[in-house]
C-alpha cells in the first residue's frame, strides 16, 4: 500500500498547467477480480480521453498525458498488489498513484485542481488510524478505518532493531523479564544487573527514537491516533522516546510477529472507536453551542475563504456531494454554480483540503450527518 504525506498533498495542491485529471476505482486484493482491474481501469483512461478531449485537448496532448497511466495500466507486477482502492492523479507536470485502504467508487475528475473528496478519510478525523508493530525482528506500520487495514510500505522507518543500531551487539548484552508494573496493570521491563542492563535498556530507546524520528513525517494527516503493538515491555520504553501527540494510551500486548493484518485491526479498533466517537460527539455540541455567534456557518463561499484563511478549527463535508464554482482569495470572492463550468472545482474539496493543510480538523461524513442538515458546518477559531 502507498502513504499520501502532508508534504505530498500540499504538492498536489499547487496549481499546475493545463487539466488536472483525478481518477479512483475499486480494486481488489485477491482473486479472479484482479484480472479484471487494469481492464477497469483502461475503461476509466478511455473516459478520461474522451473527456479532455471535449474540453479541446488535442490528440497527442492527451496522450501525452495520459501516457505514464497508460504504462500503469500494463504493469502485471502492479496489479497483483493492490489495497481496496486506486487513485491516480495526473497533470502535465504530476504523475502519482496511491493505493489505498478505501472502498473507492469510480470517479474521472477534470478541473483546474486535483480532487481529493474520495481519500478525505484518510485525512479527516473519522475513523482513520495506524498501528505501529514493534518488534525487535521487525517493525510494521499498518493503516487502518473502520473496515479495513494495510500494510504501509515506508522504507524510512528502521525495520529491525538490528537494522536501526547496526554494528552495536544488542542480543548479546541484553537479558531481561517482565514484571508487572504497579498502578499500571500492565508489564514492563525488569534487567539483570545494572551497568551492562542499562546500556542495553538505552539501546533499546535509541532504536525507538530513531523510529520515533521518522514517524511524524509518514503519517498522512498528522491527526490520526497510532496504536503501537508489542511486548510489554517495549510500551513504557517507547513512550519515553515518543513525541507523536496522538499515540493511544492503550496498546495490544503480545509479539506482533504473530498476528496478521486482520488480527491487529480486530485488537486495534476498539481501542479508537470511541476516541472517534467522542471527538465526533464533542465537534456536533461545539458547533451547537456557538451557532448564532459568529464563530459558525452553513456557507459555501464563507466556509471557503474562512478555510483559506486558516480560520477553520472544524469542518464537516459530506461525502459524495459536490458544490462546483470558483474561488479567488485574492479578491476574497468565492462564485456558486448550479452547474459545472469550464474552471470551476468542487468546493467542499477545496474547503476541507485548505482546512487539513491549516490545522483544521474535518469529518468527511454521510449527508444527513451534517450539523442542521446544512451542505457544510464550519466552526471557526476566531
Amino acid at each position: 500500500m502507498d502513504i499520501m504525506t502532508m508534504n505530498e498533498l500540499k504538492v498536489l495542491m499547487d496549481r499546475h498547467p493545463g487539466w488536472c485529471l483525478s481518477l479512483y476505482m475499486p480494486t481488489h486484493r485477491a482473486g479472479r477480480d484482479t484480472e479484471q482491474d487494469p481492464i477497469r481501469f483502461s475503461n476509466l483512461l478511455r473516459q478520461a480521453e474522451e473527456r479532455l478531449l471535449a474540453k479541446g485537448m488535442r490528440s497527442p496532448e492527451v496522450r501525452e498525458l495520459l501516457r505514464p497511466a497508460q504504462e500503469l495500466a500494463g504493469e502485471p507486477g502492479f496489479w497483483r498488489h493492490q489495497s481496496d482502492g486506486l487513485a491516480v492523479f495526473l497533470a502535465s507536470d504530476v504523475f502519482r498513484s496511491y493505493r489505498v485502504p478505501l472502498p473507492l467508487e469510480e470517479l474521472v475528475v477534470i478541473a483546474n485542481r486535483f480532487h481529493f473528496k474520495p481519500l478525505l478519510p484518510l485525512f479527516a478525523n473519522d475513523g482513520h488510524f495506524y498501528i505501529l508493530a514493534l518488534s525487535q525482528n521487525q517493525v510494521r506500520l499498518l493503516e487502518g478505518t473502520r473496515h479495513t487495514v494495510d500494510e504501509v510500505d515506508v522504507e524510512s522507518l528502521p525495520q529491525s532493531l538490528v537494522d536501526a543500531l547496526g554494528y552495536e551487539r544488542f542480543e548479546k548484552q541484553l537479558q531481561f523479564h517482565t514484571g508487572t508494573s504497579a498502578g499500571s496493570g500492565g508489564r514492563t521491563a525488569m534487567f539483570h544487573g545494572h551497568d551492562a542492563d542499562d546500556d542495553a535498556k538505552a539501546r533499546i530507546v535509541r532504536w525507538l527514537h530513531k523510529v520515533d524520528d521518522e514517524l511524524p513525517g509518514v503519517l498522512t494527516g498528522g491527526q490520526s491516533p497510532v496504536v503501537l503493538a508489542g511486548v510489554d515491555y517495549l510500551f513504557p520504553l517507547y513512550r519515553e522516546a515518543n513525541t507523536y501527540p496522538h499515540l493511544v494510551e492503550e496498546g495490544i500486548p503480545g509479539n506482533p510477529e504473530e498476528l496478521s493484518p486482520a488480527e491487529l485491526h480486530a485488537r486495534a479498533w476498539p481501542l479508537v472507536e470511541p476516541i472517534f466517537s467522542a471527538a465526533e460527539d464533542e465537534a456536533i455540541g461545539e458547533y451547537n453551542r456557538f451557532k448564532g455567534t459568529g464563530r459558525t456557518t452553513a456557507d459555501v463561499q464563507e466556509a471557503v475563504l474562512a478555510a483559506h484563511q486558516g480560520r477553520v478549527d472544524t469542518l464537516f463535508v459530506p461525502v459524495g456531494v459536490q458544490v462546483w464554482g470558483v474561488a479567488d482569495p485574492s479578491t476574497n470572492s468565492v462564485h456558486v454554480h448550479q452547474d459545472p463550468e469550464a474552471g470551476d472545482e468542487d468546493l467542499l474539496d477545496l474547503a476541507a483540503i485548505e482546512s487539513i493543510l491549516k490545522g483544521g480538523t474535518v469529518y468527511a461524513v454521510e449527508p444527513e450527518k451534517v450539523p442542521d442538515q446544512a451542505i457544510l458546518a464550519a466552526v471557526f477559531r476566531y
